[in-house]
């Protein structure tokens, strides 16, 4: 999947997807962590976002927005990002 998608075909393709354990990575290629699984908030059909754990054994979680996504490589099992890590959102 290539940028230039609208938030709304990412997001059906994410709902579509299993990406459950991906490897998440910034603009500039940098590890953000693994996905732990997609996030709801409009629609419960469609992932608004990813929740995605940062390594380690206290790792920060990060919330991916469906937007930010550049490419999804489903045989790498590898998520691209538009953003740089420190643009994302943290919680918990």
């Amino acid at each position: 999947m290539r940028a230039g998608r609208p938030p709304g075909i990412l997001a059906w393709m994410l709902a579509e997807r299993e990406t459950a354990g991906f490897l998440v990575a910034d603009s500039h290629g940098r590890r953000v962590g693994l996905v732990e699984g997609p996030m709801y908030g409009r629609a419960a059909t469609r992932p608004d976002a990813l929740a995605v754990r940062a390594r380690g054994r206290y790792g920060r979680h990060f919330i991916v927005p469906a937007g930010a996504i550049e490419a999804i490589d489903d045989d790498a099992e590898t998520i691209s990002l538009q953003l740089e890590r420190r643009e994302l959102q943290t919680f918990l």
